[in-house]
């Protein structure tokens, strides 16, 4: 019998639809934007798939845990902590964490992001694996599965009759979110964690590459964008996130958010920074729309990672043929299989097995999707 102790952040990944890159300290303000739980339907996803199997859940009361496996029919759970109030905070990830190691659990499942990563690993450092169900805004660290049916798959391997858990070294990282709400990516590494592994279904920590080489590479794919924009006056073109797309637009002579989304129409800046619902109004009454979006190095995130503010309803209206993916040579090189993690699995899916990925001037590459699909059909 596997135990594993199980809590969910209720907060975690609120802030990236409403555009606030985070949501630490920021609840109230997300929740006035309009902004709705978002790691409870994603703990679900992943509970939902490993009925049947002989696990002992350590939990905590009410939508810290308790109430999600209760609403999937798992009996075998023990309520281990009870948080003092509505709404839940590092502190009672913390103290949960101390009554999984009392009760010697074999694993920490939790749903969350990098923070809550952080929080965990604070309690526990290297001594009990941890894995986590991705919730969170940006996720940086090592430890997460690269979608909730992922971190099934893999404790499916673990917890299975005969099977085994295979663990890896896992960077947790530190992200500093005022600095990120600023348009500055800052991080550090926090603690090196043990973690479950199997290839192909948990994210490697971000990578930054810079030299020379990636900034000429950088410039030939911002040449090639700002060719096909020019030929396509009519077409709204929304830039993700990233130095990648603001090289394109400095291409086009248009001043870009690095860490937000921006739209341009006509080589004119039409919006920046813009949230959820400011895209679905940019989209609004049939506008022609194409998205512009980049790779996280080493993580192979396409959507999922950064990119809540396009929701799957703003994919589905512009559509997965006028998405435009980019990425220099290098990071492609380090990046073995891409993943698509935008909350609709269906819609994920219908990418296929492959995805066309702008690497240069006029040149493109076929990037294998990484699949993760139902029970029993894991890779």
């Amino acid at each position: 019998m596997c135990t594993l102790g199980f809590l969910i952040n209720p907060v975690a990944g609120m802030g990236g639809a409403v555009g606030l890159k985070g949501t630490d300290g920021m609840v109230e303000a997300a929740l006035s934007r309009g902004a709705v739980p978002r790691a409870p339907g994603r703990a679900k996803e992943t509970i939902s798939l490993l009925k049947g199997l002989d696990i002992h859940f350590l939990t905590c009361s009410g939508v810290m845990g308790e109430d999600i496996l209760s609403e999937e029919g798992i009996s075998g759970y023990e309520v281990v902590y009870h948080p003092e109030t509505v709404q839940t905070g590092a502190p009672d990830t913390m103290a949960a964490c101390r009554a999984f190691l009392e009760r010697k659990a074999d694993l920490i499942l939790f749903c969350g992001g990098d923070g809550t990563a952080r929080d965990i690993y604070s309690v526990i450092g290297d001594s009990l694996p941890m894995l986590g169900i991705p919730a969170g805004v940006k996720m940086y660290s090592a430890v997460f599965a690269i979608t909730p049916g992922a971190a099934a798959g893999i404790l499916r391997d673990g917890c299975t009759p005969g099977g085994k858990f295979l663990f890896r070294d896992a960077e947790v990282m530190d992200v500093d979110e005022e600095a990120y709400r600023e348009g500055s990516l800052r991080t550090r590494l926090f603690g090196i964690a043990k973690s479950p592994y199997r290839p192909g279904l948990v994210q490697g920590t971000k990578q930054v590459f810079e030299d020379h080489d990636e900034e000429r590479a950088k410039k030939d794919i911002a040449r090639f964008i700002k060719e096909v924009m020019e030929g396509t006056p009519d077409i709204l073109y929304i830039l993700g996130p990233g130095s990648t797309t603001a090289a394109i637009a400095d291409e086009i002579g248009i001043r870009k958010t690095l860490l937000g989304f921006d739209a341009a129409k006509g080589g004119t800046l039409v919006a920046t920074d813009l949230n959820e619902e400011g895209l679905l109004s940019l989209l609004g009454g049939g506008t022609r729309a194409r998205l512009v979006i980049s790779i996280i190095g080493a993580q192979g995130s396409v959507l999922g990672r950064g990119t809540q503010q396009v929701s799957p309803a703003v994919l589905r209206i512009i559509g997965r043929e006028n998405i435009i993916v980019v990425a220099t040579p290098h990071k492609l090189a380090e990046t073995p299989l891409v993943f698509l993690d935008s909350g609709d699995r269906e819609l994920d899916e219908s990418f296929g097995d492959y995805i066309s990925v702008v690497s240069g001037y006029r040149v493109a590459q076929r990037k294998r999707i990484g699949k993760t699909a139902g029970v029993g059909e894991f890779p």
